[in-house]
């Protein structure tokens, strides 16, 4: 298998951390939404880049509420994140002319969920023809732009497409 070295995540996977859950930390201090690329925030859940994408503009939708499983997520919240990640598909497919978009949850351990102890929907945009012999035979993933410029973008544009009505 071959490396690819990214040392600006250092930063971010040696920073102190306030809690246990990668997620809480950053709901809980909003103050620190641009250091960790949070989109958009309410009451209920919020919207952030995945800091390791599958595809560039890879975002995650994650309640508020620290939550391992949706059925005790209140009906109020699972709607809210729901509209929520419906705007934001629509958002993608608009602002990145996505030709798909893969949506889902990896609930619990067993079904590949890297942070099970906090529910959160993975939204990623797709193009005809974006995956290519190098991930399968190099390991490797590329990217056709750069994660902060993909953030400030969406960061911008956010408030047209994701509102809390």
């Amino acid at each position: 298998m071959n490396y690819l070295y990214a040392p600006w995540r250092k930063e971010y996977v040696t920073r102190d951390k306030k809690c246990d859950c990668v997620f809480c930390d950053i709901a809980q201090n909003p103050s620190c939404d641009e250091e960790n690329f949070v989109l958009y925030r309410d009451k209920i859940c919020f919207i952030v880049m995945n800091r390791f994408p599958y595809t560039a503009g890879h975002i995650m939708v994650i309640p508020l509420q620290h939550i391992d499983n949706i059925e005790n997520l209140e009906e109020k919240n699972w709607l809210h994140m729901s509209k929520i990640v419906k705007q934001c598909v629509k958002m993608l497919k608009v602002e990145f002319n996505a030709d798909g978009i893969n949506l889902g949850m990896n609930i619990g351990k067993g079904a590949g969920a890297g942070i099970a102890e906090h529910i959160h929907y993975h939204i990623m945009p797709r193009w005809i023809g974006d995956t290519n012999f190098i991930t399968t035979i190099a390991d490797t993933r590329v990217f056709s732009s750069d994660f902060e410029k993909i953030y400030k973008r969406l960061k911008k544009d956010i408030n047209r497409y994701v509102t809390n009505n």
